[in-house]
Parts: C-alpha cells; structure tokens; sequence
C-alpha cells in the first residue's frame, strides 16, 4: 500500500488551533459537559466514572439507546467506535477486503476515498450534480456498478455541500445497489442538524446490505467525546467489532457515560434543537453576508450542516487564497482544491454570532484585496 494524505484533515489539524476564527469546522459550537448535564437535568457525575477498559464494543445502554434511532435494529446490530473515523475506517477495510471496487458519490468527505486510492483499489466517481441541486448522476452509478463496483459511498446530507439527497435519490441508490448485489455505505453524520423541519432519512432498511456510520460530532456538537458507531447486519457487526481489536479496542469509559447521558431520547431531541437553532440562525446570517457580495458567489443553501460551499469569481486558486485569508486574517476555510474542485470554498458557520459576523467581514476584506 500506499500512503495518500488526508489533505483536508492534515489542513484543519494543522491550522485550526492557531487562527483567530475557525471557519473550517463543519459542526456547530460544540457544548461543554456542564452544559450538556445542564440541557439533560442529569446529575451523572464524571468524578465517579472509574477509568478502566470499557466494553470495548460500546455499552449495553448506549448500543440499546443507538439502535432506538434504526427501526428493527438491535444493540447486536450497534458497534461502537471511536469517532466516526474508526468507524468508516472500519467499514472500509471490511469492504475493500471482501468486495474490492468502490463508486464514490463525489464531492465527498476525503478520508474513505484516500484510503481507496492508498490501497489501489480502483474508485468509479458518481458525480454531485450542481445543477440538479446536488444530486446524483444515477446513470454513472448505474455505470459503475454494471462494470464491478460492489459498494457505494455516500455521505447524506454531503459533506461538502450540505445537500440532502431526494427520495427519489436514495430510491434509485437503493435499487441500483440490489440490483447488482451491492453493499451501501453511508456516513449520516449530518443527520439531525437540518435547517429545516423535517429529518433527513436513513439508508436504512432499504435492502440488507447496507452499514450505518454516524457520531456524535456534527448534529450533537459533542465532537470531543470521540464517540461513534456503526450499524449493520448483526452477524457482519460482530467480525467488525473483530477488527477494531487492531485499532483503538474500546472506546472511553468518560465517553460511553456521558453519550448515553447525549442520547437519551428526551435529552437527545432538545441538543439537536439546539443544532437546528444556531443552523438556522447563522444560515440567515450567512445568506444576508453573500447578498451584500455583489454576485461574487454563487452557492446553494445547505439543507443541513454548517457549512456553506460556494463558487467565487475572481482567479485565485482555492489553497492560495486559503492560504492568504489564514496567513494574512487569521481566518480558516477549507479549499475546494480538497475536495478536487478549484474556485469553491467550504465555509463553516456553526461558530458563536458575533465571531462569525467578523470572521465574514475578514473573508469579503480578502477577497476585495485580490480582485481590486
């Protein structure tokens, strides 16, 4: 194998320490533990929490208060993880082992893809279409499978462009993979940060080859916790939990206890009411900003996420004005050089009001600077 960089990952955690604002960032500002006891009127208390090994495939209470969210699941059907990392990390290694070639739903989240090209696994691409609002080119998927794709990655909502895929996408995806035998896997870890009303639906149940991964990091704003998890066929789940043996073991007893405080149902609801308020918020904010931009962008409000992705006009490359608006502003973006398209920038905007509102103001300053 081959060694691919992570090039969104190795940017942000270089950098997103050591810039006044960070507009990198894809979740909204994360709670702190008391503010999460205080949103679940827990008096759970960490000074008690004894720190030995876990149950190294998650808890029995948090695989139960897991598997609640997936109709028919079970905790056997759960696999916890640390972060949403070990999880796709460990869906991919079982997938590339047994299945081989993959479509990647692109623009994407980088870390499954890389890891696909470090271990010449050939990728079919399935693009996003821009002009059908982010949707998928079924009939390049249809493509892909027909020529030995056996699973489909996708992330629903997109990261980067915060589109939630339409049932007819996720009909068509579903059939598609049937159809040919196919495994999906799809990373759902902006579900429940929609700026809208109604929750983006899972994958599933949609046939029996298919792997959940989530966390708690995007619509929970717990990103600390590392904690995350898969769901899958019961039987597959149990080899899976077998592979993490190679990775991490277990995950934090800390985190365990204070996840089963985050998902508790009632506790649950109100943190991504919370999600969905600052979403909504900083949305309205960051649409008025881009109104007053005079045509400089042209974007596509996220259906959930906070994030933006948006074309600018002027010539700069994506890295280089990143680059400037880090160096020069103090200010964090992320280039669409890594998610392969020059000329966009995902700008996060999960970050407290005012801080964004100056962040925003720093972003225009540059950009006035380089088309002047």
């Amino acid at each position: 194998m081959r060694y691919t960089p992570f090039r969104m990952e190795r940017y942000q955690s270089t950098y997103e320490h050591r810039v006044r604002y960070n507009l990198s960032e894809s979740g909204v500002h994360p709670l702190t533990v008391g503010e999460l006891l205080e949103i679940a009127e827990s008096d759970v208390s960490v000074d008690e929490i004894r720190l030995g090994y876990g149950q190294s495939n998650g808890s029995d209470g948090l695989r139960e208060l897991i598997a609640q969210q997936y109709p028919g699941a079970t905790a056997a059907s759960v696999l916890v993880t640390v972060g949403g990392a070990e999880a796709n990390f460990t869906c991919f290694w079982h997938l590339f082992e047994t299945e081989g070639n993959a479509a990647v739903v692109l623009p994407n989240y980088g870390q499954v893809p890389g890891l696909l090209e470090s271990f010449r696994s050939r990728l079919s691409a399935v693009n996003l279409l821009e002009e059908n609002g982010w949707q998928p080119d079924l009939d390049a998927l249809e493509h892909a499978l027909a020529n030995g794709a056996r699973f489909v990655l996708v992330t629903n909502p997109n990261n980067p462009t915060g589109a939630a895929l339409t049932r007819e996408s996720m009909d068509a995806i579903a059939e598609l993979t049937d159809k040919h035998g196919a495994w999906i896997m799809a990373d759902e870890v902006y579900a429940g940060a929609e700026n809208g009303d109604a929750t983006t639906p899972s994958f599933w149940g949609c046939h029996d080859r298919v792997l959940i991964t989530n966390s708690l990091s995007k619509a929970y704003g717990l990103p600390g916790l590392r904690l995350g998890w898969i769901v899958g066929p019961s039987d597959l789940i149990g080899e899976l939990w077998g592979r993490t043996d190679y990775t991490t073991i277990a995950p934090a007893n800390v985190s365990d206890a204070l996840a089963c405080v985050a998902l508790e149902p009632r506790t649950r609801a109100r943190i991504l009411e919370r999600t969905r308020g600052i979403v909504r918020a900083n949305l309205g904010l960051v649409e008025s900003w881009m109104a007053e931009q005079d045509g400089r962008f042209r974007y596509q409000a996220p259906d959930a996420g906070a994030i933006c992705y948006a074309r600018y006009d002027a010539s700069i490359n994506s890295t280089e004005f990143a680059e400037k608006l880090r160096i020069e502003k103090g200010v964090l973006v992320v280039p669409g050089d890594h998610f392969g398209m020059d000329h966009y920038l995902r700008i996060g905007f999960g970050n407290p009001e005012e801080e964004l509102r100056e962040a925003l103001g720093l972003v225009r300053e540059a950009f006035d600077e380089v088309t002047a």
